[in-house]
């Protein structure tokens, strides 16, 4: 059986192989490591775009789909029957959670002005002290799956408030249905989304979702950047009523001319939250339990469903 890897580190990272099972590196369809007939078993590369579709169709024989990627994205609806589409739920549970608490502390405790200050050589302490907290808060975490959970475990040694929303309620987990949105959204100081992108969620933060957030709250969206209408953004920002931290935005790169830069009360990744060293390894520790499952006979883990 023949298996299509992104990177050549990941021959080494797979560890001892089921018998039968022939990896090769294909970091670029264009230029294919051997003939696409017999790959059963495909791991595209981390945040694949373009012509997804037409990628698929070159692989005749496929039977399974690994994403390196938390979510679906471009490859969620596209692949045809027979082919199993799995996310790479868990991956990256640990290093977005991070980013969030720290752009949600960074927000808080102003260290982008401090930044900036200390780039002037400015002491800056009658500038911005006495800076917010994180202590007390009441935090909105829209997208309650594994990172979700991540970012609760990690934020509540912070003495705050909690409320989870997903796509369906679960009572029992305390988790709201995103319907009650409207409801919550005004009671919360900090607002996290970590929605997968799918047809539900895009657009999801708009002009209405902004407006019912309270006067001085932090957005925090490390999620993808079409969940979010860039133009509500740059609307509502502006004003300064509201605070963000975004590790996406619409459209990637974002151009060097483009509003979101110059908003004082905006902190800018460049899509970083994933981006770690423990990333590949945590990464092939999956595709290889995976291809393990497959070659058995057995259910694999990770099965896309949409929602969030």
């Amino acid at each position: 059986m023949k298996v299509w890897i992104p990177h050549e580190v990941g021959r080494e990272l797979l560890g001892e192989l089921p018998p039968g099972v022939t990896v090769e590196v294909a970091a670029d369809l264009d230029r294919p490591p051997s003939d696409p007939a017999g790959v059963r078993f495909w791991v595209p590369p981390f945040l694949s775009a373009g012509d997804v579709t037409g990628q698929l169709r070159r692989l005749p024989d496929l039977r399974v789909v690994q994403l390196l990627t938390a979510g679906a994205d471009v490859f969620a609806g596209r692949v045809g029957p027979g082919v199993t589409l799995c996310d790479g739920r868990g991956v990256h549970d640990s290093s977005t959670a991070e980013w969030v608490v720290t752009a949600i502390l960074s927000q808080l405790r102003g260290f982008p002005a401090l930044a900036r200050a200390q780039a002037r050589r400015e002491w800056a302490y009658a500038e911005v002290a006495p800076t917010d907290e994180l202590a007390g808060k009441r935090v909105l975490i829209v997208g309650a799956g594994s990172i979700g959970r991540a970012v609760r475990d990690r934020l509540a040694p912070f003495e705050v408030e909690f409320t989870l929303v997903a796509r369906t309620a679960r009572p029992e987990q305390r988790v709201y249905p995103v319907d009650e949105l409207p409801r919550l959204l005004p009671a919360a100081d900090v607002v996290v989304v970590l929605v997968p992108l799918t047809d539900r969620t895009r657009g999801l933060i708009d002009e209405t979702f902004l407006a019912a957030m309270r006067d001085g709250a932090l957005l925090v969206n490390a999620a993808r950047g079409p969940v979010a209408r860039t133009s509500a953004l740059v609307a509502e920002l502006s004003t300064g009523r509201l605070r963000a931290a975004l590790d996406v935005t619409d459209p990637e790169p974002l151009p060097a001319d483009h509003p979101l830069w110059e908003l004082p009360n905006v902190l800018l990744t460049p899509h970083v939250a994933g981006s770690v060293r423990g990333l590949l390894p945590r990464a092939y520790r999956l595709v290889g339990a995976q291809l393990g499952r497959f070659v058995a006979g057995a259910p694999l883990a990770n099965v896309v469903a949409d929602g969030y």
